[in-house]
C-alpha cells in the first residue's frame, strides 16, 4: 500500500500549526552576535560551540516529530487492518 500526503502550507503556517514558537527575532539576534564576534576576530572564537546547544536540541526536535509521525501512521494501519 502506497500513499501520498501533500501539505501546501507555508513555513510560518506549518510552525502554527505543530504549535511550534515563531524565533525569528531570536535568530536575527544570534546572527547578528555571530557577526560581531567573527568581525572583532574575538580569539578562541568557535561557531559550533556556540550552536552546539541550538543543533542538539533542533535534532532532538525533528528526532520527536518523526516519532510522533510514525506513531501516527502504525496507529492508522493497525487501525485500517483491524476494519477487514
Amino acid at each position: 500500500m502506497n500513499f501520498k500526503i501533500d501539505v501546501d502550507m507555508t513555513p510560518e503556517e506549518f510552525r502554527k500549526v505543530m504549535g511550534l514558537p515563531d524565533i525569528a527575532s531570536l535568530q536575527d539576534e544570534m546572527i547578528s552576535k555571530i557577526k560581531e564576534q567573527m568581525e572583532a576576530g574575538v580569539e578562541g572564537y568557535d561557531p559550533l560551540t556556540l550552536l552546539k546547544p541550538y543543533l542538539t536540541n533542533s535534532v532532538g526536535s525533528v528526532e520527536a516529530f518523526q516519532k510522533m509521525m510514525l506513531g501516527m501512521m502504525s496507529q492508522y494501519n493497525s487501525s485500517s487492518n483491524d476494519k477487514k
